[in-house]
């Protein structure tokens, strides 16, 4: 479920296509966003499960398996 949301908000701010979203997908070099993105992502993350992400994790959010994770573990 975690995942879906994810890919929910990957897919409107990356406009990307849902098959090419998996836990590998390099957020960056896979998905193409940029700093800018991330921020926004960050924010829609944030914002849709109601957690608060600090920079220095975000930096080690890699891939969408990474934010997958980091929620999963935030809302145990």
């Amino acid at each position: 479920m975690v995942l879906d949301k994810v890919k929910k908000i990957l897919i409107e701010q990356l406009d990307v296509d849902e098959g090419a979203i998996s836990m590998e997908s390099s957020i960056i070099d896979d998905l193409g966003a940029d700093s800018l993105d991330v921020v926004d992502m960050v924010m829609s993350l944030e914002e849709e499960f109601d957690v608060e992400i600090p920079d220095d994790e975000i930096e080690g959010m890699k891939t969408v398996g990474d934010i997958v994770k980091f929620i999963e573990a935030k809302s145990e």
